[in-house]
């Protein structure tokens, strides 16, 4: 049964003497105010409007009004804190908050929003997100987003510990020439290696040295220095080995140091100008013979066949050679 709260006639308000002090009628639209506002007035209300004069007119209107309170800034939980590892471990992110009524709730990652997926579920109400197994790509900013219909607000952002790796592991060096796997260095010249790997936690490094058929362990760490004149060999073989001591993963990559001599690159650089100037000797001489050759077969020399190489004047054929070979026949030669 409705309850009569106030009413108007010819601009007056007469209010029920239970609400007087709470309800209040605005002229001349005959607008509701309500004063202090409480949950306890979410409902509907009627308005009746009579109009007299020769008849009586009469309409009427129910309003629905709903009381929201506004949401206090969420938090966000995760399970379990001290973190997880990639696809053996999950992860619960819950979102909490004090106050609010009619919530709303959204999952956000890197400012975007976040979908259900094969690994990637939510609750009912959305408040919860369950990441199962978590990878690496999981990992990310993440926030909760609360929405009613009077207020929005969004957690601070929270990353989860996501334990992963070791991938692309690779070893670079300062100094030397690298050909795939290959480090070819001056002997003298200290070459720093440095190897490297993305994983979390970080990994631990180690150093093997193989030679004589015999693997040893030569040092721990990310870095390695060869001093190239204490090295007996010259060729050696390396290996660099990363371990995640909370995955439990590891990885290793190969190569090789050829550790080369100064003046034996020197020496070769000299016999193989020496080969090529040899055979350009040889080269020269055969052209030379040649043309004498065809001088002896062909007495006429025709101008033009051997353009600039030779002359005719008469009976006399003169070979021009210049500069172009290393030695020359006589100037000329009478037929």
């Amino acid at each position: 049964m409705p309850k009569y709260l106030l009413g108007s006639v010819n601009k007056s308000v007469v209010p029920d003497l239970e609400y007087q002090h709470k309800f209040t009628m605005m002229p001349p639209n005959a607008s509701l105010l309500i004063n202090p506002l409480q949950f306890t007035d979410e409902g509907n209300y009627i308005v009746k409007v009579n109009i007299q004069g020769n008849g009586t007119l009469s309409a009427s209107q129910k309003i629905q009004v709903t009381v929201d309170d506004p949401v206090t800034k969420p938090t966000v939980q995760i399970q379990p804190s001290s973190g997880a590892v990639e696809y053996v471990g999950n992860v619960t992110l819950t979102c909490l908050v004090e106050k609010g009524t009619r919530m709303a709730y959204q999952w956000l990652k890197n400012g975007r929003p976040v979908r259900s997926s094969s690994t990637n579920s939510l609750s009912p109400q959305n408040n919860i997100l369950h990441i199962a197994p978590v990878t690496k790509e999981d990992i990310g900013n993440y926030s909760c987003l609360v929405t009613n219909p009077v207020s929005e607000i969004a957690s601070d952002s929270i990353m989860p510990t996501i334990y992963y790796g070791p991938y692309g592991l690779r070893v670079n060096s300062d100094k030397g020439l690298k050909v795939g796997e290959v480090f070819t260095v001056d002997i003298g010249e200290a070459i720093l290696f440095d190897c490297s790997a993305d994983s979390y936690p970080p990994n631990t490094y180690s150093w093997i040295q193989r030679t004589d058929n015999t693997t040893y362990v030569i040092k721990h760490g990310p870095r390695l220095e060869v001093a190239s004149e204490k090295v007996a060999q010259k060729t050696t073989d390396y290996v660099c080995c990363a371990y995640n001591n909370v995955t439990g993963r590891q990885d290793e990559t190969r190569f090789t140091v050829i550790i080369t001599s100064v003046d034996q690159k020197q020496n070769t650089e000299k016999h193989e100008h020496f080969q090529a100037t040899k055979m350009l000797w040889m080269t020269s001489e055969y052209m030379n013979l040649l043309l004498f050759q065809m001088l002896l077969v062909f007495p006429g020399c025709p101008v033009g066949l051997f353009q600039p190489l030779m002359g005719y004047q008469g009976k006399i054929c003169t070979i021009q050679f210049m500069k172009l070979f290393s030695t020359s026949l006589p100037n000329s030669k009478t037929i």
